[in-house]
This record gives structure tokens, sequence and C-alpha cells, in this order.
């Protein structure tokens, strides 16, 4: 993926993430993708594109054959291969960025979040009184921050399940600062130190042998 350097959390599982403007000016748009944004509004398929065009840069450095596949979306919205049901994707995208995970033998979920104003409301709803406390004695750009990196280890749970906001992300107990951790059997990772933009990557166990290609 020259120019998108793609990383590597568990073997098999890798995600990458770029400003939307940069792969959409570097990185060929698959016509399906293009056909499919005609439906949204400009700002959403800007951002529709770009994901789908680094998830398709993504699966090609993984396996080659893969980055023309047709990407569809469950009734629930998930993105899926549904020609190669033993390859799991995620997409994700906030603020002008884009972020896509692959899992070869795996589900993934990714979860990107350019840090914005908070509501006290949304704070206590996705943390316990202790990280709630810790959160409000932040500086507020320090506080927007930390949230959103707290935000995307839940969110990326529940897409790893492919439950969504259905599966209550707030739900998924995530200490402020905290960098990886374990639930329901799904595998999170938040990349601290080498992500510009909040973002965490989750992925489940391997298929049995009946779900592999």
């Amino acid at each position: 993926m020259k120019g998108f350097p793609h990383h590597g959390v568990a073997p098999g599982v890798h995600y990458a993430a770029a400003p939307c403007a940069r792969i959409l000016r570097t990185l060929p748009a698959h016509p399906a993708d293009r056909a499919a944004a005609r439906a949204l509004e400009p700002g959403r398929a800007v951002e529709f594109v770009a994901a789908r065009s680094l998830l398709r840069a993504l699966l090609a450095a993984l396996a080659p054959g893969l980055s023309g596949a047709v990407i569809a979306a469950r009734d629930s919205g998930r993105p899926h291969l549904p020609e190669h049901s033993g390859t799991g994707v995620s997409l994700s995208h906030s603020g002008g960025w884009a972020a896509a995970a692959v899992g070869l033998g795996r589900e993934v979920g990714v979860d990107i979040e350019v840090p914005g104003p908070l509501s006290p409301r949304l704070v206590r709803r996705c943390c316990g009184d202790e990280d709630a406390a810790r959160l409000s004695a932040l500086p507020r750009r320090e506080q927007e921050t930390a949230f959103a990196w707290l935000w995307t280890a839940q969110e990326a749970c529940v897409k790893a399940l492919g439950t969504g906001l259905a599966g209550a992300p707030w739900t998924v107990p995530v200490a402020v600062g905290q960098r990886s951790g374990t639930w329901r059997g799904v595998r999170w990772h938040a990349p601290y130190d080498t992500s510009r933009i909040p973002l965490t990557c989750a992925y489940t166990a391997p298929y049995g042998p009946r779900k592999n290609p």
C-alpha cells in the first residue's frame, strides 16, 4: 500500500487509516463504490468512497485476488464480502478521516473518531463514575481526545461482533487511557503511540474449519 501503511495487530488482522482527501487523490475509486455513493449526500459520499478505496487497497496488499471483490452490506449495515466468507472486513469514517480493517479468517471491527465536543450525558452513558470523574478533571481538549479513544474501543468491539449500535457499545467496559482488552471473546487494540487520530481495531478468534475459504 504505497503511501498508506497498514498495521498488524494479530495474525491475519490488519488496519489502515488516512485522511479521505489523500485517499481520493491517490487511490482509484472502484466503479461499484462510485455508483453506490450517488444516493448519498455529498459529504457522506466522499467518506463512503474513501473508506472503500482504502479497504480495497488493504485487501490487495494482504490478498491480491480480493482487491476487486464485491463489498456488500448486511441488513445491520455491516460490510462483508459475499464471495469471500472467510475474510472479515470493517470500515469507519469521521471528520474527514477513514479507516479500514481486514481479518483473514476472523471477524474484525475498526472505529476512528475525530475528537469533538462532549455532553455530560454522553460521558455518563459510556463511562463508569470513576472514569467520568477522571475525564471531567481534564482540560477540554484532552477530555475530548481521551473520550474519543475510549469510544472507538467500545464501538470497534460491537462492530467485530456485527451488532453495531444495537449491541449497546456504551456497555463495553473500557477505562480512560486503556490500550487493549478483551470483551465477550473479542480482543481490541488502541494504537495510542502510532495513530494521530483515536482509532481502535478489534477482532474475534479465528473461524472454525468450516468457515475457512
